[in-house]
């Protein structure tokens, strides 16, 4: 849904709080706070207003002698930028101050809220000196900015360094896809807020598969404080891949990374809205609250997932592992692409018609519980704000990579004990690759004592997920976070009836698949996982994106990448 542009006038009428929630204190002299002042209507100057602007919120109220006066209270936390100008006519001495909300609000056409966008702005005449109003209204807006950088979102236990404007931004759009849409929507949706949020930036539009990989590759990173995606997840993935490609790897994955919803699946937008705590949000809404939380540039960390193929090619992975009927979902549907979203939807309906069973083996480490782990100091998370500082990450959540590196103190060398125990290795020419995957084994040789193989070998689907969402409309993991250290493995054996597996998917819109007392569902919580498909026909898919056919194995890297979010 489009939102239009207000007035503060129309601002005011449908945010009405009670005063006493925001009565900023009083002493002998008045309103006190950061800043009080009483401006003019931006198209009457009869009409005026009193401004306080404490440390969280901007209250408004328009001065009047009648009683019951309106009283807005904005928070600050909502507030992603404020500018000071002078008007367009010359002969008028007045300037002018812009404050840009984006608070939740009631939906024009639905129940719930979502985020609408509320311009406040106000006339500045205290003088007959345009300079001097000028300079007036450049404090109001700094002060603003200022406050509402202080009042950036924050996750509990979380420790957030200062934000630094302003933060160069390199986004990399896909016109074609989800609908063909996602440039269109970047200049309808989001292009004003990046100007209100004084957030400069440089669009590159890719123009064929693998050119944000190429691109990434080479950049000169230093150029970058955030390299942020407005396409499908496919497009994340070969950035990803492209930083970890680089020899300085190590630096460059610390690069935040943002998303912007722009394809048709969206998953990591949907995790990143749902980790903001925000209400359910879809379309275009839930592409403003990707924006707002790139304006507001709290960097979080993000896992990723090694994943071995048989070619002994190794890519990262940020979202999912998939094998069977959500891998064929996936590709099949593509024919649908051109209607959005109900794409899945379409493709669900068709494979369900002629459901499949595959054969194959499966095994995986599970997660240890907290009494199993080695003891280690704990320390609470880390998270920055644009642009990145190399911060380590330090969340207790990271306590397996820790106990990895500890069971492999050298990481990056081969060591000839490594090899002999058929551990996997990297390239050794000098220069420091991307991390060891201590945890697995070379695909040819079994899998430890250790690992808990199923018994099972007829699937309906292998999917391994690790963030909550596997699409918009889909929360496959409603406890999942973007840095918890699981990889969530989901399988589903032969013998389900269709109806069985539509539920399935009907409840995991609500997140409620789980409770549904499926037998043939079954959900661990795993370090690192083997598939070995013994069907010689089949798709495995890796963040929606078709990689080889064969045996496949992936360990997860706590924490490794970092991820802007609300």
């Amino acid at each position: 849904m489009s939102v239009p542009r207000r007035h503060p006038r129309t601002g005011l009428a449908g945010m009405e709080k009670d005063a006493a929630e925001a009565e900023p204190a009083r002493q002998r002299n008045g309103f006190v706070g950061m800043l009080y002042g009483e401006f003019s209507d931006t198209l009457d100057n009869k009409v005026r207003y009193s401004v306080c602007l404490t440390e969280s919120v901007l209250t408004i109220q328009r001065i009047s002698s009648s009683p019951g006066r309106t009283k807005v209270v904005f928070n600050l936390t909502d507030c992603v930028g404020c500018r000071a100008y002078r008007g367009a006519d010359t002969a008028d001495v007045g300037a002018y101050f812009t404050a840009y909300f984006y608070p939740f609000k009631r939906r024009w056409m639905s129940a719930g809220v979502a985020r609408q966008r509320v311009e406040q702005c106000f006339r500045v005449a205290l003088v007959q000196d345009a300079r001097t109003n000028l300079c007036e209204a450049e404090r109001w807006a700094c002060a603003i900015r200022n406050a509402s950088v202080q009042q950036a979102p924050r996750k509990d236990g979380v420790t957030n360094s200062e934000v630094q404007r302003p933060c160069r931004v390199m986004i990399l759009v896909n016109p074609l896809s989800g609908r063909g849409q996602a440039l269109q929507l970047f200049t309808g949706h989001l292009q004003g807020m990046l100007t209100e949020a004084a957030v400069p930036y440089t669009l590159v539009i890719t123009d064929h598969q693998n050119h944000a990989r190429e691109l990434v590759k080479k950049a000169d990173l230093s150029q970058w404080d955030a390299l942020v995606i407005m396409s499908g997840d496919g497009l994340l993935f070969e950035v990803i891949n492209g930083l970890m490609d680089r020899d300085d790897w190590q630096e460059a994955i610390q690069t935040p990374l943002g998303i912007l919803p722009g394809g048709s699946g969206n998953a990591l937008a949907a995790s990143v809205h749902h980790y903001s705590q925000s209400p359910p949000a879809w379309n275009e809404e839930l592409l403003l609250s990707c924006g707002f939380m790139l304006c507001k540039g709290v960097v979080g960390s993000l896992d990723l997932v090694s994943i071995h193929l048989a070619s002994k090619q190794r890519v990262f992975s940020f979202l999912s592992l998939a094998w069977g009927f959500v891998a064929d979902v996936d590709i099949e549907s593509e024919k649908y692409r051109h209607v959005g979203a109900i794409r899945f939807l379409m493709g669900t309906l068709v494979r369900l018609a002629t459901l499949r069973v595959y054969q194959g083996r499966l095994a995986y480490l599970p997660v240890k519980e907290k009494s199993d782990l080695p003891s280690t100091p704990q320390l609470p998370s880390m998270c920055s704000s644009l642009p990145c500082q190399l911060i380590p990450n330090s969340s207790p959540t990271h306590n397996l990579h820790r106990h990895c590196n500890n069971a492999n103190s050298n990481q990056n060398t081969i060591s000839n004990s490594s090899i002999n125990a058929g551990r996997v290795k990297t390239p050794c020419d000098g220069k420091t690759r991307a991390p060891l995957d201590c945890l697995l084994p070379g695909l040819d040789q079994p899998v430890p004592e250790s690992w808990t193989s199923v018994k099972a070998e007829d699937f309906v689907l292998v999917l391994a997920i690790y963030q909550s969402h596997l699409a918009e409309d889909l929360w496959a993991v409603p406890g999942a976070m973007a840095d918890d250290g699981i990889i969530h493995l989901f399988y589903v054996t032969a013998g389900i009836s269709r109806p069985a597996l539509l539920r399935l998917f009907l409840a995991m819109e609500k997140g409620a698949h789980l409770a549904c007392g499926c037998p043939h569902l079954v959900y661990e919580k795993v370090q690192a996982l083997r598939l070995e498909p013994i069907s010689r026909e089949g798709v495995i898919t890796v963040d929606g994106e078709t990689v080889e056919y064969g045996p496949v194995q992936a360990q997860i890297h706590p924490g490794l990448a970092r991820l802007i979010y609300g």
